[in-house]
């Protein structure tokens, strides 16, 4: 389960959005329950506030993820992740991952030069530096959650279709992240049925994931796309991630009433 509860908080935000008005502001926040077999595992949170970074206006995203109950004796899980992308231009400028999963812990701060095509990583926890060859079009693990939400159109998007998108958030350097449009389906939640649209995020298999098609994900079909639910099939077990409380939305989150 090692790196477990953010990748599932940032494949539930890899989205795409079919409108022309912003689908998030500044003071939102979202929170998930997520649940391993039996267990209620883990909470994740993910709160959104304005900020100005060295001169550039940028928003913070600041994402949040631990173990609860009765799996804390079994895995703990204390991670937090944060990003710092343009307000304007959606580039992230500043990305901070600290976590502690079960013994494994990482803690490292990437510092986007785009002047220079570079991208600076500090690995606090053994003490390297990398310098990482960048693109202006690459994103965070979560910048990419944002940018994705607001900088799609799916008007046209046919079933089948995917986005891929290069991602930087390690020392592995850039990588393509694919996501692939599945179509729409009516999700049962808390607050009532939500249409939503469907996705297949390709992931890489091995230590955490059974294979690059374990997971799916459902979005709201609205102006604010926010996630509503995932499912994943992991190397041991299986989990699942409900919306579980939101606030600060930018647009009014629609529920299907009969």
């Amino acid at each position: 389960m090692k790196k477990l509860t953010f990748f599932i908080l940032s494949f539930l935000l890899l989205t795409v959005s079919a409108q022309k008005t912003p689908a998030y502001k500044s003071g939102e926040w979202l929170k998930f329950r997520i649940h391993y077999g039996i267990f209620n595992a883990s909470y994740a949170t993910l709160k959104l506030t304005s900020k100005d970074l060295n001169g550039t206006p940028v928003y913070h995203a600041v994402g949040k993820g631990e173990t609860t109950g009765m799996a804390r004796w079994f895995f703990k899980v204390d991670d937090r992740y944060e990003s710092y992308f343009g307000r304007y231009d959606s580039k992230p400028y500043r990305f901070v991952r600290k976590i502690d999963e079960g013994g494994y812990t990482k803690d490292i701060e990437i510092n986007f030069d785009y002047d220079k095509s570079s991208a600076l990583l500090e690995d606090k926890k053994n003490k390297k530096d990398y310098n990482i060859s960048i693109n202006n079009k690459v994103q965070d693990l979560i910048s990419a959650s944002y940018y994705l939400r607001s900088n799609y159109d799916l008007d046209d998007f046919k079933i089948g279709e995917s986005i891929n998108i290069d991602m930087l958030y390690d020392d592995d350097g850039m990588y393509k992240f694919k996501l692939k449009f599945l179509g729409t389906d009516i999700v049962r939640t808390k607050y009532g049925k939500v249409e939503c649209l469907k996705f297949r995020p390709y992931v890489q298999s091995g230590r955490v994931f059974k294979e690059q098609e374990s997971l799916t994900l459902w979005v709201s079909n609205d102006l604010n796309k926010i996630p509503i639910r995932i499912k994943a099939d992991l190397a041991v077990g299986s989990i699942k991630a409900d919306l579980d409380g939101y606030n600060g939305l930018k647009n009014q989150f629609k529920i299907i009433m009969k």
